[in-house]
């Protein structure tokens, strides 16, 4: 499935419960913004392909939208439980019911190489903020090609922080600004890309 793109996996307690709806309704809003990252996303329930089915019609009248993006159907909880995105009675008594756990809100987001490169999780009751999740892909990405990190709050645009590995001079060199905050904190602008 993701073959030389980035992608991006993300769980779900469960087929017509409201948070997922509005998150997998927010993720096909933003179809095109994944795909000028070059990222696939693919989500997760652990209900069966049909019940996908009549969701996905759910999804798509509340939300105004067309989702288009495969949603793997997890019953038997195999890579739900594979990913450990299965929740506890200890973490959240209120998303295990008869003693079986849902899956927590996991996002799984895995390069090219087939590295998972952030997991975050979030609990139940709160959905999920999809705008950061594309500023760290940006950041990701921009940290590939850059010998750069991101300060906390960036937003694509922003200064960037230099590398530890690289010298201020070779910084100097690289960026067409380095200001040096400490000798271990240095801020950059980038170049301009193509």
């Amino acid at each position: 499935f993701i073959g030389d793109s980035w992608a991006v996996l993300f769980s779900h307690p469960a087929d017509f419960t409201p948070v997922c709806t509005t998150e997998l309704g927010a993720v096909a809003k933003l179809a095109p913004e994944f795909v000028k990252r070059d990222v696939k996303v693919i989500g997760l329930s652990t209900n069966d392909l049909g019940d996908h089915s009549r969701w996905v019609d759910d999804i798509n009248n509340i939300n105004d939208v067309d989702l288009a993006f495969p949603i793997i159907a997890d019953a038997n909880r195999s890579v739900a439980t594979l990913y450990d995105m299965l929740d506890s009675v200890e973490h959240d008594a209120s998303n295990v019911v008869n003693g079986i756990p849902f899956t927590v809100r996991s996002v799984f987001i895995i390069d090219p190489a087939k590295r998972i490169r952030l997991i975050l999780t979030y609990p139940a009751s709160c959905g999920r903020n999809f705008d950061e999740i594309l500023r760290t892909i940006d950041s990701l990405q921009l940290s590939d090609r850059q010998p750069i990190a991101t300060p906390a709050n960036w937003q694509p645009g922003e200064d960037v922080i230099v590398h530890v590995g690289v010298t201020t001079d070779r910084a100097k060199e690289i960026f067409p600004t380095v200001r040096e905050a400490l000798p271990y904190l240095r801020f950059a602008t980038l170049p301009k890309e193509d």
